[in-house]
């Protein structure tokens, strides 16, 4: 809301964007400071309009849930019930109040599978109609919507990208249709199921950053060029900086790893100590490290190695791939040296640092090849900020790189930098780009200290294009990790099958009223089951079938298998991918999969009434433990509702009444 570059590791900015709109409905003007969980909203919050979005995605979810079982070809009866239990689930209902993402998440998954199904069926007697068209387009603008709300989106996707695919594959196989025939359908479902999603996904990226135009706290993980296309910030530094790096210019030089945070490269007075704390000696020369701040002592002369002028020439003569270079620090007037002395740190590594002539048998070793890693031939000119730059030592072949270790109390913390051989491969704390650039005009050392603190006179814009803006987020977003420190109400992806895990979501400040984030048992168990049921059927059934034996007619086998397909494999999906997850998780990871659980409830009941049920009197009673279990779960839902709404004030007596699960294992312990 405030056009302000922000990044976090929650996933693409299509979610976000989702409750910008419902605050900018509201006349939302981004000035709240969302730092603590419970705090009271100011009145210039539209909460209505921020938690509008979300609620009509769950509230559609229901109606969609319906339809996705008609589609598939059950009865009505099968698609009420699955209608009425994505109604009356208590967890769905709660994150779906609230200004969170699984409802919109949840909604544009339901929304994938339906508009497939409809494609499907669409198939089967219109191919190539106008809805033929609209149902395979919109599944991928909705798969698409799902992967840029969350991450998480992208489980769904490869499902119907799976399911797609196997029915291409028969459809290949169909001898009645015609070799240009077959072509026009594989490739109609490559455009929408592909090429459309890739478009709608950068489009969102597109309005994302055309959005986000000014600089923030966040800037600091980019690239110093992502930076500069920023307003304010580091594009107010760097303006009317030169391009070219030239003999004799003042720059600093940035690590473009930037872990375990932004630092550059920086050196000051103080020397490596004599002696270190494990006994090793050390060179005692002055300290050359990574500082995380902006510091006048973060500023390097690149001098010419057969001159000794320390300013830029008429004209400049630009550094070049391959180049010698000396880097001398701007305020000490010491090169950037290194020897064959172990790092404090890093004994397996070179020391760097700052030569200091102490007359003794140790001489100066400061001579340094220029590599430009992202150059397009061997003659591209060294440029402030667009280029990657790595520094080979001459005489060892060491290259200037951060070890990222913090140095002890001598070396004020800061990170320590190290000679790494080259024969031990690239990373990319080896690489270096320039933030800030000037040409040196002052030879005196008193002069160009004041020179170092004024800004630069030359215009050159750096503006970066949209996909190396693009495509430098979206790896920051991928390998940017949150504190993953346990979480009071962190959770395993086991604890979630059995709901024996909850999220207390809102307390009241004066009363007991509460929201938690709690499923209704009855579904949630009642699902598993269906899980197990359905995937003993089907071996059941695919032994029965090697025996020759067929129970089930075909078209009713293939419904079946299309339901499982679609159900049980996007609970599959959507579920077991977070065992191999090291991130901090909770119980809403859980939702996308419970959702897919719902439908295939319905399913199988019906399912086991069709085909299970030889009789009458069978079918009768299947029916009425059916209306049962409805009738526990809606009594359930209806139990949890202070929970779900807090709307009200619970007595100690109601919240021990509604601990039911405490009480069950307390009875448990005793027998």
């Amino acid at each position: 809301m405030k056009r302000i570059f922000f990044l976090d590791d929650s996933g693409p900015p299509f979610g976000h964007m989702v409750l910008a709109l419902g605050g900018y409905l509201g006349g939302f003007d981004g000035h709240f400071l969302w730092n603590r969980i419970g705090a009271e909203y100011s009145s210039n919050v539209p909460v209505w309009s921020l938690r509008l979005l979300p609620a009509l995605a769950g509230a559609l979810s229901v109606p969609m849930a319906y339809q996705i079982v008609l589609e598939l070809h059950f009865s009505h009866c099968a698609a009420m019930g699955a209608a009425l239990l994505m109604l009356i689930e208590n967890a769905l209902i709660t994150q779906s109040r609230l200004m969170l993402l699984e409802s919109v998440l949840i909604f544009f998954n339901l929304l994938a599978v339906l508009s497939y199904l409809k494609f499907f069926n669409c198939q089967k007697h219109s191919p190539f109609s106008l809805s033929w068209w609209f149902w395979l387009t919109l599944t991928g603008v909705a798969c698409s919507c799902a992967v840029g709300i969350k991450y998480m989106g992208m489980f769904t996707y490869v499902l119907m990208l799976a399911v797609a695919a196997v029915h291409a594959w028969h459809l290949i196989g169909d001898q009645t249709l015609s070799n240009v025939c077959v072509f026009c359908h594989l490739l109609a479902r490559a455009v929408a199921l592909l090429v459309i999603p890739v478009v709608l996904y950068l489009l969102f990226f597109y309005v994302h950053l055309i959005l986000l135009f000014r600089s923030g706290p966040h800037d600091q993980i980019m690239s110093s060029a992502f930076q500069a296309s920023l307003e304010g910030g580091l594009a107010r530094i760097t303006q009317g900086q030169p391009l070219e790096v030239a003999f004799g210019s003042q720059v600093t030089l940035r690590n473009v790893f930037g872990k375990p945070v932004p630092c550059w490269l920086h050196s000051h007075q103080d020397t490596y100590p004599m002696i270190y704390e494990n006994g090793r000696g050390s060179s005692h020369q002055q300290q050359v490290t990574c500082y995380p701040f902006k510091d006048v002592n973060n500023w390097w002369i690149v001098k010419d190695p057969g001159r000794h002028q320390l300013v830029v020439s008429s004209p400049p003569r630009p550094v070049r791939h391959g180049d010698m270079v000396q880097l001398v620090h701007g305020m000490t007037t010491r090169s950037l040296n290194t020897h064959d002395v172990a790092a404090p740190l890093s004994p397996h590594s070179q020391e760097v640092s700052c030569y200091i002539d102490y007359n003794i048998s140790m001489p100066a070793q400061n001579l340094w090849r220029l590599e430009i890693v992202n150059r397009g031939s061997d003659t591209d000119v060294w440029k402030t900020i667009l280029s990657e730059v790595r520094f080979v030592h001459v005489n060892t072949s060491a290259v200037l790189k951060l070890s990222g270790a913090h140095l002890p109390d001598w070396g004020y913390r800061q990170l320590e930098i190290v000679g790494e051989k080259l024969s031990r491969g690239y990373h990319e704390s080896m690489v270096w780009n320039v933030e800030e650039h000037r040409y040196g005009a002052s030879q005196e050392q008193r002069e160009r200290e004041r020179e170092l603190h004024s800004p630069a006179q030359v215009d050159v814009s750096r503006n970066l294009s949209f996909m190396a803006r693009f495509l430098e987020l979206q790896w920051k977003m991928l390998v940017l990790r949150s504190d993953d420190s346990e979480h009071k109400y962190s959770s395993s992806p086991l604890e979630w099958v059995t709901l024996d895990t909850n999220i207390a979501y809102w307390l009241h400040p004066r009363t007991s009223a509460q929201i938690h984030l709690l499923g209704n048992i009855v579904i949630w168990i009642s699902g598993s089951l269906a899980l197990a049921i359905y995937a003993l059927l089907s071996l059941w059934y695919l032994l029965r079938q090697r025996r020759n034996v067929h129970d089930l007619p075909q078209d009713a086998w293939l419904r079946w298998v299309l339901a499982g397909a679609l159900c049980a494999g996007g609970w599959a999906v959507n579920y077991l991918p977070f065992f191999l997850m090291e991130k901090t998780l909770f119980l809403y990871h859980y939702l996308p999969a419970l959702t897919f659980q719902i439908l295939l409830l319905p399913v199988v009941l019906q399912h086991i009434s069709d085909h299970l049920c030889r009789s009458q009197l069978q079918r009768s009673v299947f029916s009425a433990l059916v209306v049962a279990w409805y009738s526990s779960a809606c009594h359930v839902s209806h139990t949890l509702r202070p929970l779900t709404y807090g709307d009200k004030s619970l007595s100690p007596h109601e919240l021990k009444a509604l601990r039911w699960k405490d009480s069950w294992d307390i009875l448990i312990r005793k027998h």
